[in-house]
């Protein structure tokens, strides 16, 4: 009979994020990818409320309906942020995009050179 050893618990450092875990992860381009998937979750969400089928969204989008299948999958690597926002617009959806200074929260650390892209959706 094996004796059964007693393994302490590792001591794990917990790091906070960035706010962006293509960042945190140190994948390239990482504001470009965080946008896609913003834009991505906001298309899919109009996608389901319409009730769509997947053939049904790829004829109204102008696509194969595999790439249908691969955006609500969130494989977005055949996606621009310009084409998600264009599929968006196809939904009966306006797009505006406001450019504003930047608002830096208390206590942040981040580049000051540098601004943010967020994805809102109104009701």
């Amino acid at each position: 009979m094996k004796a059964k050893s007693k393994a302490t618990p590792a001591s794990h450092a917990i790091e906070t994020g960035s706010g962006n875990v293509f960042k945190d992860l140190g994948l390239a381009d990482p504001d470009e990818r965080q946008l896609r998937v913003q834009l991505a979750v906001r298309l899919n969400d109009l996608l389901q409320a319409e009730g769509l089928t997947q053939a049904a969204a790829a004829k109204l989008l102008g696509m194969a309906q595999p790439h249908v299948s691969e955006l609500k999958n969130y494989k977005l690597s055949r996606f621009s942020s310009e084409r998600l926002l264009h599929c968006i617009t196809l939904l009966n959806r306006d797009v505006e995009i406001f450019i504003r200074p930047r608002s830096i929260a208390a206590g942040t650390t981040a580049d000051k050179r540098a601004g943010t892209v967020m994805v809102w959706a109104a009701a």
